[in-house]
């Protein structure tokens, strides 16, 4: 069998999600609480109208879950410590060969190179539930993995990153030859592109080291938008234009030079731990729609959603205020993960 993991852009037969419980990640105090859980509910509640959503739920949370969240969301109970499902939940994949079989890749999930914080061992095992929930092939794999530390265009280009994927805490023994390979083997792709570096907020102590899904996406084969920070007092402005360069000489696994589309971050270069990490790279599309990050900013997340509704021809954009989600270490992207609807287009 050949596995293949489609495009964001291929239509999904749901999202996943899993909601917050208590515990660092959330917060410390009730006001921090109660921010995140209104932060997670309000991504969910926008993805509903445009696709179902199934919400793994902590059985400490599901009283709160069936409060603040929409009543067409489905809830799953689950153990859980963290909540950031794309990057403990399954990679989806698909058998071109056979059209009705689901694949689930389950990566090794290590809270992110089992820093000392990190509480992960319960959500490390929610791949494989939620493999059998919804009767998919478990795809195992020994690569130390997260969903948001890859994207695809689905015919067989892969972006990440050398300090993810190749990180000492996460796969010690790891070479490009042997991610590339296991790629190949668990979602089909067959040529790779190498980000050096992800955006610099995400070195910090509560960071991911480097994820893509923060930095650049493929929104058709061929395409590419990439962070921009425009303001030379920002660390990030040397580092997306040293990507930008990269990438200008890459090509795709069709060998077509990349059209890269730069998609601006917004005006605020810092919050109370430092300089940002806000990137409006870090949405999800759905099934006719994209739901974006916002931060505040009308003219920022204004412009931003011009640029996605462009290269999401036929998409409705909705925006979430996401400043919350990324005050706890990541965006929209990182808090839901798809799953394809079978038979459906590349």
């Amino acid at each position: 069998m050949t596995w293949r993991m489609p495009a964001e852009t291929a239509p999904h037969e749901r999202t996943w999600m899993a909601f917050p419980r208590e515990g660092l990640t959330l917060g410390e105090t009730d006001a921090e609480r109660e921010a995140g859980y209104a932060a997670w509910a309000d991504v969910a509640n926008a993805i509903a109208p445009f696709e179902p959503l199934s919400m793994v739920v902590d059985p400490t949370e599901t009283a709160r879950a069936r409060r603040m969240l929409s009543a067409e969301i489905e809830l799953v109970e689950a153990p859980l410590d963290e909540f950031w499902m794309r990057d403990f939940g399954p990679t989806f994949v698909v058998d071109d060969e056979r059209p009705g079989v689901l694949g689930a890749v389950d990566w090794i999930f290590n809270g992110w190179g089992a820093p000392e914080w990190a509480e992960w061992t319960k959500s490390a095992e929610i791949a494989r539930f939620i493999a059998e929930c919804v009767g998919a092939e478990l795809v195992s794999s020994m690569l130390v993995n997260e969903g948001g530390g890859i994207h695809v265009d689905g015919e067989g280009t892969v972006l990440l990153t050398d300090t993810v994927q190749l990180d000492p805490r996460r796969n010690p023994y790891a070479d490009r030859a042997r991610v590339e390979a296991e790629l190949a083997r668990t979602i089909g792709t067959s040529k790779a592109i190498w980000l050096p570096r992800g955006l610099t907020r995400d070195y910090d102590q509560f960071g991911t080291n480097g994820h893509v899904d923060i930095v650049a996406t493929i929104p058709s084969p061929g395409r590419l938008l990439l962070h921009e920070q425009r303001d030379p007092g920002h660390p990030d402005f040397e580092v997306t234009r040293d990507l930008r360069a990269r990438l200008l000489g890459e090509t795709d696994a069709a060998g077509r030079p990349f059209e890269i589309i730069d998609l601006p971050a917004p005006e605020t270069l810092r919050d109370h731990e430092g300089f940002v990490d806000w990137s409006y790279v870090n949405h999800l599309v759905v099934n006719d729609g994209v739901i974006a990050c916002g931060f505040g900013e009308e003219r920022a997340d204004a412009a931003a959603r011009e640029i996605l509704a462009d290269a999401y021809p036929g998409r409705r954009v909705v925006t979430v205020d996401s400043r919350e989600i990324f005050a706890r270490g990541g965006g929209i992207h990182c808090i839901t993960q798809q799953q394809p609807a079978l038979g459906g287009a590349r």
